[in-house]
């Protein structure tokens, strides 16, 4: 007798591998979306009605998705656990940057195969999803901050030159959120700018040595 709660993972596998672009296209319309209501004046219509509907579409697309790779686990409410990322994702769609994450870990596990195009993948990827996380981060930050008491973060461009200086953990310290919700994000771009700086310059790193290991592999004998 089979087992109907085991999980199905070549049907999830299966569907993640599917749905991976078109997700990946529709968290870029959320963003424009959420940029377009939190950048556009109060009195520009209809786009901001347009704007909303764009990231409410796109929000419930990521709630489907996330049903769906839920009931192909078979994992039950444990996926809720066991996949946090994902369940982070759809509560804050503008974490969805982080999934690429990922990539980093699958290729500390691929050590059989070719590193070089691994590497400068995963460098590819850290760096794309540093790019998107901290145009959002900008985007949530100055949402929280343009107008708020003492704030330092009055433009749009005060909230992207925070952003970059916190993902390059540099902090400058003459723009800084004061608001609970800015604070939050900021000690969670932070952690991100870490993680990313780390992935990045450790698979350079790698990059490095493999290549090096690489060409004296290509000397003769003996030679200096």
């Amino acid at each position: 007798m089979s087992d109907r709660s085991a999980p199905d993972t070549g049907r999830l596998k299966e569907w993640e591998d599917r749905t991976e672009v078109p997700l990946f296209a529709a968290a870029l319309v959320f963003l424009t979306g959420y940029a377009v209501r939190v950048l556009a004046p109060l009195g520009s219509q209809p786009w901001r009605d347009i704007a909303l509907a764009l990231v409410a579409a796109t929000w419930l697309l990521f709630v489907v998705d996330y049903v769906v790779r839920l009931r192909l686990s078979g994992l039950g409410a444990r996926f809720v656990h066991t996949h946090w990322l994902d369940t982070a994702v759809v509560i804050l769609p503008l974490l969805r940057p982080l999934r690429m994450v990922k990539v980093y870990t699958a290729v500390q596990r691929r050590t059989d195969k070719p590193k070089l195009s691994l590497y400068a993948r995963v460098m590819l990827y850290a760096s794309l999803t540093s790019g998107l996380l901290g145009f959002s981060a900008a985007l949530a930050v100055y949402h929280q901050e343009q107008g708020a008491p003492g704030s330092t973060i009055r433009t749009f461009g005060d909230a992207v030159w925070w952003a970059c200086a916190t993902l390059t953990t540099v902090g400058y310290g003459d723009a800084v959120p004061v608001t609970p919700g800015g604070r939050t994000i900021a000690a969670f771009l932070m952690a991100c700018g870490l993680a990313l700086l780390g992935a990045v310059t450790g698979s350079f790193s790698s990059w490095l040595v493999e290549l090096f290991r690489r060409e004296d592999e290509k000397r003769p004998p003996g030679s200096a």
